[in-house]
């Protein structure tokens, strides 16, 4: 059928005529309305008309099927929605951010259009980062054999983002049924293609990508964007590779109600704009045709204005969002421990390094879930299982559908991750985030994503991820082999961070998250992998709740708070001044450090009148300031002593091994805080 034109004005049929029409009318009436709710201060205060996209957008609503297709829809589109099923009310309630708003109950900007149970998926406003979810997806339809597509919609301008070029190579290389749409009207707000690209068809950066077709269309025309859209889909679905549609478009409006277009677009290219609009040439078609009679497009406008008037009524009368939920949906329900709800035991058995007990949690958990997937760089090479073989054997088990290598690109590892995750809640993902943490930056974009999917579309999705990350120092490895960063991740909420010194407490908070829906950062010590002191017994069901902490030793002289490989340090410190000194020393390892266990930091404090807090990471602005602030805060009456921290110095970690000990903390160091403290 390719190449064959299905539609066109002679040979449509006339109900799909005058239904496209109403949907094009209606569009066109909400957005013209837009802007009217924030003069009036009602609300809407983010409107990028779509004026002058009508034809791709009508055509890719209408080719997407909520049963077996996903759509991820842009800012802008708006006409895309309402083809697709939305209502003018429920565009409407989006609009002006009301409680019963469907794509995130007001906690998104307005424009930002979604159904997440008809599969028309939230954004974020970060542009073009949706382009990885889609592949995601994609791959998800792959690994489950289900027929349907993938729809990423953006802006050309957004083509310029690197993580778009990483999800449509992706896409490419592992040949996923994905279309994705640029919408080209020439502008990134105010920046003039030209400034983006040397191609004047932005699509054609992608020619020399192999497994791909790339379709042209013009997006201005109603007929031309339904007979592409429907044979891109028909080739994708066909041939199980992913296609490029460039559809070019105008932009009668300026980018948004805070934009002037005036300042950088003559009178004449303005005029020239609003003479291509598309709406009045399907208008004029239809009547020039003799497809619809001007009494019928009468009909039709009335009917619309009609309904836009009724959803209107209904969408003010909406409740607002209630100030109390906003602890809502933040992080879901985990997964709770029956057998082991403190996180302890008292199993005796073979001793186990952390390295085998992070392996051998992640090979029973995928014979225990067969929905879990493993992916990263360089994880699944015969029998190496990364950098440090932490996932050795994972692939010979468990096979290259479900555990392979991804390209060296951490934001592609992460929002693909957060893509196949959305597919189908029952899957869980491991994603080995970067080789070492320190590396892991790029995908702090995916990252932020992630951690406010869940309250952002008010409870509809949570990526439920697990990223792991080689952390820290202690190996000579200097920058980005031996930094931490658990710290600055901390600040976001919606990320659940756990840190573990001992091989048990890795098994068993590894299992608790692979179980848990939501988004954990599970940081692996990798001084500790293969470490005699964090080797232990360890329990083959073992589970770890978040936010039990586990006090190491007991004491009554001084609290210490530590997590990670201070831990170890913490512990000979205390267990050398009771030898030498006769202190009694409390050693609390965090082991989660969100959620963080409060009352038995607190409890401690008031048992010893005295706080150090020790970590690996930098003392200024490391996770160590919360937790003295909330010792201040909420324990200040008991303390005997002025709370006191210990950790690296405010510096990069170096590569020399003389530098690296002058930087990271230490036995010594901790032991001379200590005494400090219980001196005071």
């Amino acid at each position: 059928m390719y190449n064959n034109k299905l539609f066109s004005i002679k040979h449509t049929d006339k109900e799909v005529l005058r239904k496209w029409l109403h949907i094009m009318t209606l569009g066109r009436a909400l957005d013209d309305r837009a802007p009217n709710y924030l003069r009036q201060a009602i609300g809407w205060s983010y409107h990028a008309p779509y004026a002058g996209h009508d034809g791709i957008q009508l055509a890719i609503g209408q080719i997407f099927d909520r049963n077996t297709d996903h759509l991820f829809p842009y800012y802008r589109d708006m006409l895309t929605s309402l083809s697709a099923g939305l209502t003018a009310e429920e565009i409407i309630l989006n609009g002006i951010s009301k409680a019963t708003d469907v794509a995130g109950g007001g906690r998104h900007m307005s424009n930002h259009f979604a159904k997440p149970e008809w599969n028309i998926h939230s954004v974020s406003s970060a542009t073009g980062n949706h382009t990885l979810h889609a592949v995601g997806v994609g791959r998800g339809m792959n690994r489950y054999k289900h027929i349907g597509v993938s729809i990423s919609s953006q802006g050309e301008s957004s083509v310029s983002e690197g993580y778009v070029y990483e999800a449509i190579n992706g896409a490419s290389n592992e040949k996923l049924p994905v279309i994705f749409v640029f919408q080209d009207n020439g502008y990134g707000i105010s920046v003039p293609k030209k400034d983006q690209t040397a191609n004047r068809k932005v699509v054609n950066n992608f020619s020399g990508f192999k497994n791909l077709k790339i379709f042209y269309c013009n997006g201005k025309d109603v007929f031309d964007s339904m007979n592409v859209m429907t044979e891109a889909k028909q080739w994708v679905v066909e041939n199980q590779m992913p296609a490029l549609v460039q559809a070019n478009c105008v932009r009668i409006h300026s980018h948004s109600n805070s934009d002037k277009h005036e300042l950088y677009r003559d009178e004449a290219e303005r005029g020239y704009v609003a003479d291509n609009d598309p709406l009045a040439k399907y208008r004029r078609l239809l009547t020039r045709y003799n497809r619809l009679s001007p009494e019928e497009l009468q009909d039709i406008d009335k009917q619309v204005k009609d309904e836009v008037k009724d959803a209107h009524r209904k969408a003010l009368a909406a409740p607002n969002p209630d100030p109390n939920s906003i602890f809502d949906f933040v992080s879901p329900e985990p997964y709770i421990s029956t057998k082991y709800p403190n996180g302890t035991h008292n199993q005796q058995g073979e001793p186990k390094k952390l390295i085998e007990a992070i392996n051998e949690t992640l090979k029973a958990e995928f014979r225990h879930n067969p929905d879990t997937f493993l992916w990263g760089q360089d994880i699944a090479n015969k029998d190496k299982g990364g950098i440090f073989n932490v996932s050795k054997g994972m692939q010979k088990e468990f096979g290259i559908e479900r555990v392979f290598n991804a390209p060296i690109a951490e934001d592609y590892i992460l929002g693909t991750a957060n893509g196949m995750s959305r597919f189908n809640k029952k899957i869980r993902i491991v994603a080995e985030g970067a080789e070492f943490a320190d590396y892991f930056w790029p995908a702090m974009e995916q990252f932020v994503e992630c951690t406010h999917d869940y309250w952002r579309s008010n409870g509809k999705f949570v990526p439920n991820i697990t990223v792991r990350l080689a952390s820290g120092g202690y190996i000579g490895g200097g920058l980005y082999h031996s930094q931490n960063i658990e710290g600055a991740l901390a600040t976001l909420p919606g990320v659940r961070i756990v840190y573990p010194s001992f091989a048990d407490d890795a098994a068993g908070l590894l299992r608790t998250s692979l179980r848990s829906p939501g988004f954990t950062l599970f940081c692996e010590p990798k001084a500790l992998y293969n470490s005699v002191q964090a080797i232990t017994s360890v329990p083959i069901d073992y589970e770890v709740p978040f936010g039990k902490a586990l006090v190491r030793i007991e004491g009554t002289d001084l609290t210490v708070i530590t997590y990670g490989n201070t831990t170890h340090m913490c512990i000979e410190a205390a267990n050398k001044l009771k030898q030498e000194n006769g202190n009694s020393i409390e050693v609390i390892d965090l082991r989660s450090l969100i959620p963080l266990d409060k009352e038995t930091i607190i409890a401690s404090i008031k048992k010893t009148g005295k706080a150090l807090i020790v970590h690996e990471d930098k003392v200024f602005a490391g996770f160590g300031a919360e937790i003295a602030a909330i010792i201040a805060n909420e324990a200040f009456e008991y303390l005997d002593a002025p709370v006191k921290r210990v950790g690296s110095t405010f510096t990069p970690v170096g590569f020399n091994r003389i530098l690296e000990a002058a930087i990271l903390p230490n036995t010594n160091k901790i032991e001379v805080a200590m005494i400090e403290v219980l001196k005071y």
